[in-house]
């Protein structure tokens, strides 16, 4: 297995694991979501290999962006100034990465032993399955800050749980919890949090106990278009991203957010 800066590689078996490292939180960026695409190309050309565990550590499987990084917090001032397209330049370059987690030939089943927000759950869901605990929290917390959904979520999420519970995501920001998000089919299995893991490695080498050329036959089936899907919604996604994130109201409700409290937000 390849050396990573921020997540820890390994073969178990016919498992290949991803477990990212940027404890408590897991805030992602391109560079993290471009390990975890390098590694699931590794695990694909890997004739061993035949499905994937993708875990964290720490509290949090990931938070999603983080709105107060210093580097990040440029960009925003560039949009502030007017340009806001060439503040998200690298969030395109995000969701390139993105569609690429979407195109690996083989299943994966991420564990959700935290929360898992904004971008975090566009990474959660982009795995075949999900195993999580009552404590995970899982949120689309996307309008709370004054933007619209990303990373793909406007096609995956309703496909996984309905065009109505994901509206309800959408629209309320709110936490949904890891008993809502199996009753949901959000997630596959809910086991206590210790368990999450070893659970996640327990369903995935079930899955590698099939036929590895039945297995990418099959997946390939299931998933067929879903990547392009995935590109096509980013593209619209990235725009309406754009847009929003040059207002007043992203402004108020990163700061909201940050301290802990509801937003006044102005509608401009």
């Amino acid at each position: 297995m390849s050396s990573y800066k921020d997540i820890g590689v390994e073969k178990v078996g016919h498992v290949g694991t991803i477990e990212i490292r940027r404890p408590p939180l897991n805030f992602f960026d391109i560079s993290l979501i471009n390990q975890i695409a390098d590694a699931l190309d590794e695990f694909d050309r890997d004739i061993e290999i035949r499905a994937s565990v993708l875990s964290a550590q720490g509290k949090a499987f990931c938070a999603g962006a983080n709105f107060n990084d210093p580097a990040r917090q440029e960009q925003e001032a560039r949009a502030a100034k007017g340009d806001p397209a060439d503040s998200l330049g690298p969030i395109n370059h995000l969701y390139i990465q993105a569609v690429r987690i979407f195109r690996a030939k083989k299943p994966i089943v991420a564990a959700v032993q935290g929360a898992a927000i904004g971008g975090g759950l566009g990474l959660a869901v982009s795995a075949d399955f999900r195993v999580t605990c009552p404590e995970a929290r899982f949120s689309a917390n996307f309008t709370k800050l004054g933007f619209h959904p990303g990373f793909g979520l406007t096609v995956t999420l309703p496909e996984l749980i309905g065009k109505n519970n994901a509206e309800l995501m959408f629209y309320t920001s709110r936490r949904v919890t890891g008993e809502e998000a199996y009753k949901w089919g959000l997630a596959n299995e809910l086991v206590p949090q210790d368990q999450v893991k070893p659970a996640a490695m327990k369903l995935a080498s079930e899955i590698a106990e099939c036929s590895p050329l039945g297995l990418l036959s099959t997946r390939a089936t299931m998933r067929a278009g879903l990547a392009d899907r995935v590109m096509a919604a980013t593209n619209h996604e990235l725009a309406e991203q754009s847009r929003l994130r040059a207002t007043e109201d992203f402004k108020e409700g990163v700061k909201a957010t940050e301290e802990r409290r509801v937003a006044n937000f102005k509608g401009r």
